[in-house]
């Protein structure tokens, strides 16, 4: 019998400052079997950090053609495609073909760290790619938020995205490792 996906509810209020966007939101996510905690997290931080009302989460794992979450405009054109992990070059050069903007999220110190050496001279060659990296101290601080319920408040200013719930307070400071044109 197949697992089934386990299902988390987040009301998000996202004021970033550096968009001047402003936003409250209830998210399903649906953690598939196979995905951590973390990445989970991760994928909700990478929406907070683009936080829109048309900005969606997609089939993700259980869909091998459609990225983590993307940002359709009103002729089903992708105006953000949002990528999770390590991906392989023809995956980024999928995406960065088909929408206007592309913003990858690595984690995994050790293994980012390499794949971010092996690649960064093919990846610069694509201008509406970015890339940020977020370590494992910040990323093992961000799953604590992690509840089947959460209610949470994302302020964004600077770059720096402080989080917040009941219980915890968070700042995180993803790195840069590309910034798309």
């Amino acid at each position: 019998m197949a697992l089934k996906a386990t299902v988390y509810k987040a009301t998000v209020n996202v004021a970033d400052m550096d968009r001047n966007q402003y936003l409250d939101a209830t998210l399903t996510l649906a953690r598939h079997p196979s995905e951590t905690q973390e990445r989970m997290m991760l994928r909700l931080l990478a929406w907070i950090k683009f936080a829109d009302e048309r900005l969606h989460f997609t089939r993700g794992l259980s869909a091998e053609d459609e990225p983590e979450a993307w940002l359709r405009n009103d002729h089903l054109g992708i105006d953000l495609w949002i990528e999770l992990g390590l991906p392989d070059e023809k995956r980024i050069k999928k995406a960065c073909t088909q929408s206007e903007a592309v913003a990858l999220f690595t984690y995994n110190s050790r293994a980012a760290q390499i794949w971010w050496q092996q690649n960064q001279t093919k990846l610069a060659s694509y201008a509406n790619l970015s890339i940020w990296y977020l370590d494992d101290d910040q990323l093992a601080k961000l799953s604590a938020f992690a509840a089947r319920t959460m209610v949470l408040q994302a302020t964004i200013q600077e770059g720096a995205i402080w989080l917040s719930d009941r219980e915890n307070n968070l700042e995180i400071h993803l790195t840069t490792w590309q910034q798309h044109a």
